[in-house]
């Protein structure tokens, strides 16, 4: 496991460094896309309401606990997607609040909003009106239907748009009801459009010098991630079947039972059908025409399927994986979230990592690592998941110059 201040740091700096980001969204797309970007060396400024904050802080349980074993306010779900920022509570209802973020996003590079379809407008926080202090700015919204189009007006939340975006209709039991995925897949991949849209007015902005607005929409990235079995329908016409944990374009690719449990089995070319056959000891299946070309398969899954289960549930997943392995069929266990945790691979790519928190006393807490390796420009791990307005005075002092009693007195008037 990795501790944040133990992770080896080159010389040089890190890609996003010196890149603000003034952080209007809230719950997970807009989160899960600024936590990225300050893992990529961006200054994140959180702006959340005073005395509630993020919704999320309160999604728990589990929450996170303090040094006396109490539950804080911040829930596992917050963790998640807050890491690398900086909190500031402002009342962006009164006027002076709205003052204050104007004043931040005109020194900032990018802003990301997820309100309503208009909805920062009243609050003279929209970009026609932030561009006035900062041509420059990069201004992202996200939303649940986009800025334009007949349901634009509408909320949007990951489960909705799950089912409205077809991915409930090709996830469950063949004949089961629809299911949705077991995490906000819906937000974190809208947040993951959004990061490299981002990335690239960036890059636009460095040529050109211009800033630009960036509309990203739940429906409109569910929709563009169902990728294959979306062009499947288009090219043929026919709608995806629901194939459970099987896959609609290659066999056998899904979850088969052992003599004690599951494991999962990804044969992806004739090759490794052919040493599979070998090694459950079915050769002769590999030179069957029913089954000899992964088209045959496909058509003939119905036939194959069954004999395979047969065979496989003589032996324990341990003695399948062992022996898949050494001939190079890839396959591995159906692990539980704690078994993830304890996987050796996980472990030595840093995907579980530790950090000091405020509510600790410094002491660390675990979190989820960022998957991504750079060479020369590491991510770095600088902030936890900060407490409701942990950064406030710092920001106000650093970035705006005010000074202690003027502050104060932003927090009395309940600005801050």
């Amino acid at each position: 496991m990795f501790v944040a201040s133990e992770i080896h740091m080159t010389d040089s700096p890190p890609p996003l460094q010196d890149i603000r980001v003034l952080d209007l969204s809230r719950i997970l797309a807009g989160p899960s896309c600024t936590q990225l970007l300050g893992d990529y060396g961006a200054d994140i400024i959180k702006i959340e309401r005073p005395a509630v904050g993020d919704d999320t802080r309160r999604w728990g349980p589990p929450f996170l606990r303090n040094g006396q074993g109490e539950d804080s306010q911040e829930s596992a779900y917050y963790l998640s997607a807050n890491r690398n920022k900086r909190s500031l509570t402002v009342d962006m209802g009164s006027e002076r609040g709205q003052q204050i973020i104007q004043q931040l996003a005109a020194q900032s590079d990018i802003v990301i909003e997820n309100f309503k379809v208009g909805g920062s407008r009243k609050f003279g926080l929209d970009y026609d009106t932030l561009k006035e202090f900062n041509p420059r700015l990069i201004y992202c919204s996200i939303t649940g239907f986009g800025q334009t189009g007949p349901y634009a007006d509408q909320a949007g939340y990951d489960f909705m748009i799950q089912a409205m975006g077809g991915i409930m209709s090709l996830t469950g039991p063949v004949d089961g009801e629809p299911y949705k995925v077991g995490v906000g897949i819906a937000d974190v991949m809208c947040g993951m459009y959004a990061c490299t849209a981002i990335l690239a007015a960036l890059q636009h902005r460095e040529k050109t010098g211009e800033g630009q607005t960036i509309d990203v929409a739940l429906l409109d990235s569910q929709v563009a991630w169902l990728v294959n079995s979306a062009q499947n329908y288009l090219t043929s016409g026919q709608a995806p079947e629901r194939y459970g944990n099987g896959h609609p374009n290659i066999v056998p690719y899904e979850v088969f039972p052992s003599a004690d449990g599951y494991f999962a089995l990804a044969v992806g070319n004739d090759a490794q059908f052919a040493r599979f056959c070998a090694e459950i000891g079915q050769a002769e299946l590999a030179i069957d025409q029913r089954f000899a070309s992964n088209a045959q398969r496909i058509i003939e899954r119905k036939q194959l399927i069954p004999i395979l289960r047969k065979a496989l549930v003589a032996e324990t997943t341990a003695h399948w994986l062992e022996r898949f392995r050494a001939a190079g069929i890839p396959s591995g266990p159906v692990n539980t979230v704690p078994q993830v945790f304890e996987d050796p691979q996980v472990l030595h790519r840093g995907m579980k990592l530790q950090m000091p928190h405020p509510h600790r006393d410094g002491e660390q807490i675990d979190l989820i690592g960022n998957p991504v390796r750079f060479s020369q420009s590491p991510v770095r791990y600088r902030h936890p998941p900060p407490t409701l307005g942990q950064h406030s005075d710092d920001i106000l002092g650093q970035q705006l110059g005010l000074s202690e009693q003027e502050i104060a007195a932003l927090r009395d008037q309940g600005v801050i």
